[in-house]
């Protein structure tokens, strides 16, 4: 049976891990609280308690029983948490894993003034948060040249799906129609990213890099406003960008726009997206699937 281990398994690994137990898997995974181990555990997973920081023996198990690994952990100041930890516990069984994921981010790329990048495009991040994952990136990949693990880099756009997306936050009147000229988003249906993880475990091609995201990139009010018109409401008054109350979070979010191309996975993974724009994410949502 193969059997994935996931280090931190939060939204996107849970939804992927679904995907596979349905086909026979084993998954297991990491958590850092009792409460959300035992949550887990009644769906399903086989989960331990990793904190990021200390090498257990229950961890080290749970590796060497794997045939496949995810990372979905975020990085700190110094790059992967997993690899500052496990680095000689993963790298010693190498050759015994045929596939690892390692879950990075399009904020890589940086600030495009609204431009197109793809993986070819030089990563030239803006923020801590792209510049971590960059250093993260490198040191699994560094890690896959020098042993031979067979990693793949996924760098997601922004997720969403179930209980994750703009219909909540209309509905818990969160929602803000902030406008910035020239702003793009990439987005894409958290499905959408399981689909192109086992798609990638099927044509396995240790080293390749991909950008996940959907067919659009599209203004962020333009999605607020199709959410609205599936809820039948008005949608929030406009903002201009410049006179806006946000959070730093919130407002680090726009200093970048760019467009990610998603030809890659298309063509090298072959695939087919189930929802290829926010449209018919939206929609499906709308109506409960």
């Amino acid at each position: 049976m193969p059997h994935l281990f996931c280090f931190g398994l939060g939204y996107t690994a849970q939804v992927f891990g679904r995907m596979l137990m349905e086909n026979g898997w084993r998954v297991s995974g990491t958590c850092q609280s009792a409460d959300k181990r035992n949550e887990l555990e009644a769906m399903g997973f086989d989960m331990v308690l990793f904190d990021g920081k200390t090498r257990s023996d229950e961890v080290v198990a749970r590796i060497n029983q794997a045939s496949h690994l995810l990372q979905s952990i975020a990085p700190g100041e110094n790059g992967d948490k997993v690899l500052q930890v496990l680095h000689a516990d993963i790298k010693a069984r190498a050759s015994q894993f045929n596939w690892l994921g390692y879950l990075s981010t399009t904020a890589v790329y940086g600030d495009r003034q609204g431009g197109w990048v793809d993986e070819t495009s030089d990563t030239n991040p803006g923020m801590k948060r792209g510049l971590w994952r960059c250093r993260a990136e490198e040191q699994w990949l560094e890690l896959c040249r020098n042993s031979g693990l067979a990693v793949h880099v996924f760098r997601l756009a922004g997720i969403y799906g179930p209980k994750r997306n703009q219909l909540e936050k209309l509905r818990q009147k969160k929602a803000r129609r902030i406008i910035k000229p020239g702003q793009f988003f990439s987005r894409i249906h958290v499905q959408d990213i399981a689909r192109t993880l086992k798609a990638s475990i099927d044509s396995p091609k240790p080293g390749a890099v991909y950008n996940v995201c959907d067919n659009e990139a599209a203004p962020p009010q333009d999605v607020i406003e199709f959410a609205a018109k599936l809820l039948g409401i008005d949608p929030p008054p406009e903002e201009p960008f410049d006179a806006a109350v946000m959070s730093d979070m919130a407002r680090s979010f726009y200093s970048e726009s760019k467009k990610v191309s998603n030809e890659k996975i298309k063509t090298e993974l072959k695939v087919e997206l189930k929802y290829p724009t926010y449209r018919e994410g939206m929609q499906a949502l709308a109506a409960g699937a």
